[in-house]
């Protein structure tokens, strides 16, 4: 077995010490962009051993002009199947082909000559983003855009690395960096009203002696308030496998993830709910250390008579936060329901992976 090397610094590796040179010697006057950005959980740097099992190795992607496409293409691809060797820091450079019987997953093949199926990827920079997140880089990102972008995707196409960068790759990227401040304004008053909706209800099922239910609506809030986390810290949330990973990193996990903890381990609704309340006090400081609105109480309180403590019922984030949109295309949008992003009203694998869905949901925000 190799050692381990992150996924990201593999392929940093492998471009500068094997692809870049064979460019250099076979095609030395082609401009291009080479990183490794999208899909892949060492994009995120969150890849470990387990990873190395498929999808995994020495790869990265090439972004060429739209001129030099179609008629360079094959030339790159002939002189890195022929020029690469064989392994690269104890790993096969060998694919095997995509399975379409398995989600199309290519694994580590040991070959002991060439041609190689590598895969250094070749793309437009056109073309890579209408294939992953269906959006003409010609465009302007409206609104509604942002809300059908899934923040994994976000994530994925403003992270990884870029290691060559001719064409302009980066200022592409740099314009999915993070939400337009209208839109994060949104996206915060819609993750309030996640909360509102749902809060009283983990005590009403826990007085009907329904502690399932209750725990289970007692995490969805704790994942409401993850999220709203993300938000308050400007940082993208990746999907669930990396979720809770990728929230301890925040400068807020330290407070909230024993007390999150513990609502997720309570046995009793009372005992819930007693964390929940600290919970919501928490990241309802988050929220004045904003300045986004003016100071809002950061103390639960009874839910209309009822014996249920709750903060945004109470306290109105969601309302204060919209009433600070001043954008007219984000305006008209918040004057319906607060329903927020594709991952705040969904948590389906397909309609969250699959860009081709976002030409319908975009028709929720007309």
């Amino acid at each position: 077995m190799a050692d381990f090397i992150p996924g990201i610094e593999l392929s940093r590796l492998f471009y500068t010490e094997a692809v870049k040179p064979i460019l250099a010697a076979t095609i030395p006057d082609l401009q291009y962009s080479a990183a490794l950005i999208g899909s892949g959980s060492e994009v995120l740097g969150f890849d470990t051993p387990m990873s190395t099992d498929h999808h995994w190795g020495p790869r990265l992607m090439l972004f060429l002009r739209e001129e030099d496409y179609n008629h360079r293409r094959k030339d790159i691809d002939d002189a890195l199947r022929l020029e690469l060797p064989t392994r690269f820091y104890g790993y096969s450079t060998n694919f095997t082909l995509p399975n379409p019987t398995d989600h199309n997953v290519q694994l580590l093949e040991e070959v002991d000559c060439g041609p190689i199926n590598h895969r250094v990827e070749i793309y437009t920079i056109r073309g890579y983003f209408l294939g992953y997140i269906r959006f003409n880089i010609d465009e302007v990102i409206e609104p509604a855009d942002w809300l059908t972008f899934p923040e994994q995707k976000l994530l994925s196409v403003s992270g990884g690395e870029v290691y060559e960068d001719d064409i302009g790759l980066q200022s592409v990227r740099d314009r999915f960096s993070y939400y337009p401040h209208d839109v994060w304004l949104y996206l915060l008053a819609s993750g309030w009203t996640r909360i509102g909706q749902e809060e009283h209800l983990m005590g009403r099922a826990g007085t009907v002696g329904d502690e399932l239910g209750s725990a289970l609506i007692g995490s969805r809030l704790v994942r409401d308030a993850m999220r709203l986390c993300f938000l308050m810290e400007k940082q993208y949330a990746p999907y669930a496998k990396w979720f809770g990973k990728a929230f301890n990193k925040l400068e807020c996990a330290a407070d909230l993830s024993p007390i999150m903890s513990k609502v997720l381990a309570a046995e009793t609704w009372k005992e819930r709910e007693k964390h929940l309340a600290m919970m919501y006090e928490y990241i309802a400081e988050m929220h004045n250390r904003l300045g986004i609105t003016e100071a809002l109480s950061v103390n639960v309180a009874i839910f209309f008579g009822r014996p249920f403590r709750v903060i945004e019922a109470s306290g109105g984030f969601a309302s204060a936060i919209r009433r600070r949109i001043t954008d007219p295309a984000v305006k008209r949008i918040a004057e319906g329901k607060l329903i927020g992003s594709i991952d705040q009203f969904s948590d389906s694998v397909d309609i969250l992976s699959d860009p081709q869905w976002r030409k319908k949901l975009r028709r929720l925000y007309k």
